[in-house]
Formats: C-alpha cells, structure tokens, sequence
C-alpha cells in the first residue's frame, strides 16, 4: 500500500513539474517570432511577407486560400524549411496560416530559430480572416496544391 501511495504521488508530482514548465515556457519563443492579426487582404498584398498556408489539401479546398499564399502542409520542420527556403526573397518575413492558429503556433516556434528573418504567427488562421471578411481565392497547382 505504502509503495503504491508513493508511485501514485511521484506520479503526480511529475505530471504538475511538466505542467509548470509548459506553462511558464509558453510565453517565451525566439526574437525573431511574432504573433499578429493580419488581415487577409494585408496578407495579399505585402510582397515583403511570404505567406504559407499550412494546412491539408482538403482544407484548402473546403474554405479557399489568401491569394498568392504559398500552399505547403507542415509535416516536420525539416521538409518544410527545404520546401520554403528556394521561395524567401531577401528582406522578405515569413507568415504562417493554418484554420485557427494552432497548428502555426507549434509550426513558428519549431521554426523560428532557424531562419535570420522575421517569422510571423497568424493569429486565428483562416477561421479569423474569413470571419473579418476576406474573400479567399481556389488553391491551383501553381500555388502548391498537389491534388487541385
């Protein structure tokens, strides 16, 4: 009884340490890494931000995309970053978009470090450009849909 009693406190103890650190983390990220509510229309139009929609195909195709996004599903930072860096232009930032901005929370920070340019977390992805208005475009090939 004893030995299980410490077990499930050791346990738990891990659990909240975990928990803490995630938490007090989470506020912390690379310098070059933002969070902001670009309009889709901003996203557009500016030539000195790469806009990157990370979501799947069927996404894309379900709700349209900003048009001129880049369409490149993020899998692992490895082969995104092969499949983003022959498109970044000098000076340019790097914005991410996925539905709702979890995906390109996790997405930016996995990232950020990585690159010696300005990363751009857009805060509620597609869900909030949409909802401000934004007539989205279809994905093409052009654009990086594989199956569109």
């Amino acid at each position: 009884m004893d030995r299980r009693l410490f077990l499930s406190f050791g346990s738990a103890a891990a659990l909240a340490i975990a928990a803490a650190g995630f938490l007090f983390g989470r506020g912390r990220g690379p310098e070059n890494l933002t969070l902001a509510s670009l309009s889709g229309d901003s996203l557009a139009s500016d030539p000195s931000v790469l806009l990157v929609d990370i979501r799947r195909p069927e996404e894309w195709q379900d709700t349209g995309v900003v048009e001129g996004a880049l369409l490149i599903t993020y899998a692992d930072r490895e082969s995104f970053l092969s499949a983003v860096r022959p498109h970044l232009q000098q000076g340019q930032s790097l914005a991410l978009i996925c539905r709702s901005g979890n995906r390109t929370s996790r997405a930016t920070r996995q990232i950020a470090g990585q690159l010696d340019m300005p990363v751009i977390d857009v805060a509620g992805g597609m869900v909030r450009v949409l909802a401000e208005g934004y007539s989205p475009v279809a994905p093409t090939r052009d654009m990086g849909c594989t199956v569109c």
